[in-house]
């Protein structure tokens, strides 16, 4: 739950410097932060401003206008999609997607093949907590990963 670091100005924005030097240490040459629906919409704004770069939303199916790429996949409780706006990144743009947690990874799995079919180039895959006992970061094959906080 990050809602706390929400509310405490003076955290989030510590959460918000740690997450800037790890991608500005990482990655010299980076085009978009992308964040997923919702919770990496409140981080990856402010680190992508901080970048001087622009941010990409992943949503729910239904929630972003016109043309969009749409994936389907598995929740350990049933069945979501995703979109991205089909002309959000241009290919070989060089992406960090952005979200506060990974669990099973289904969700950051889904939005990696949606950058994949725009045919984006995915730096890194960036949370701020990791629950390791689910093991989330295997579904993302060989996409780089990497979690501020890791809990078993």
């Amino acid at each position: 739950d990050i809602c706390p670091l929400l509310k405490d100005p003076v955290a989030f924005r510590t959460l918000i410097d740690l997450l800037e030097e790890h991608v500005r240490a990482s990655f010299p040459k980076i085009d978009f932060i992308v964040g997923l629906d919702s919770r990496g919409f409140l981080l990856g704004p402010p680190l992508a401003q901080r970048l001087g770069i622009g941010f990409v939303p992943v949503r729910k199916k239904g929630k972003l206008p016109g043309a969009t790429e749409c994936i389907s996949y598995s929740l350990e409780y049933g069945k979501a999609e995703l979109e991205i706006q089909s002309d959000a990144v241009e290919p070989g743009q060089k992406v960090v997607v952005v979200d506060d947690l990974l669990a099973t990874g289904g969700t950051m799995s889904a939005a990696c093949e949606l950058l994949k079919r725009l045919k984006a180039e995915i730096l890194e895959c960036l949370v701020v907590v990791e629950l390791k006992g689910l093991k989330g970061s295997e579904k993302l094959n060989s996409i780089p990963f990497h979690s501020l906080l890791q809990y078993d």
